[in-house]
């Protein structure tokens, strides 16, 4: 009897085994799956493919959007089934938003402004992003950004030399300026303003408790 009941244990423990083996193989493919992006538009699906032959796959999914951290360069990476028209230098769509840590100087914010509407910062954060359909002109937009920033380029001359990398990118040049970045990388760049109240988080907290229990 005790023989039979051991062979009983050494069969449920061994299948147990097993079909937590199957389970974790199931898990492994589920993580090793893309997301299927087959109904998204066609530059939507090009950009997901470049990034993902470049750093592998996404690091967080919705339904309309992939995102990566921490990639090359690139503190995040945003690829949206939705595109927006751009008409800057050329006709295209934006959908793929590349950030990286970077400190806009308050008196540089306007002419950021003025150089590329898909060009946005993040103050508090410490962040500057570029927003295009492919990585080689979130670099070029980048490294213009920082060329105003830095008093390189004025504003004009940065949204010519924009036009004109393209077209150089377009007659079969490799500009450097589409390849990476051409500066270094920024840290501390989080700007998290003053106070102008007086007022504590336990203030402010205490306050919120008052009306709750009104």
């Amino acid at each position: 009897m005790k023989k039979t009941l051991l062979k009983v244990s050494l069969i449920l423990i061994t299948g147990l085994g097993t079909i937590n083996a199957q389970d974790n193989m199931h898990n492994d493919k589920k993580e090793m799956m893309m997301p299927d992006v087959s109904s998204w538009p066609e530059a939507s699906k090009m950009a997901v493919k470049e990034i993902t032959d470049k750093y592998g796959k996404p690091d967080g999914v919705t339904s309309n959007e992939l995102i990566w951290w921490n990639k090359g360069v690139w503190k995040k990476i945003c690829i949206n089934k939705m595109e927006t028209k751009h008409s800057f230098p050329i006709e295209h769509t934006d959908m793929m938003q590349t950030t990286i840590m970077y400190k806009v100087q308050e008196d540089k914010m306007d002419e950021l402004g003025k150089f590329d509407g898909s060009v946005t910062f993040d103050r508090t954060q410490g962040t500057m992003s570029a927003r295009c359909d492919k990585e080689g002109n979130n670099f070029l937009a980048l490294n213009l950004a920082n060329d105003i920033l830095t008093g390189k380029k004025n504003v004009d001359e940065a949204r010519q030399a924009y036009g004109d990398i393209v077209k150089e990118k377009m007659n079969g040049g490799n500009p450097e300026y589409m390849q990476k970045l051409t500066f270094a990388a920024q840290d501390n760049t989080a700007d998290p303003d003053k106070n102008t109240t007086g007022l504590t988080k336990e203030d402010v907290m205490k306050g919120i408790e008052k009306n709750i229990k009104k």
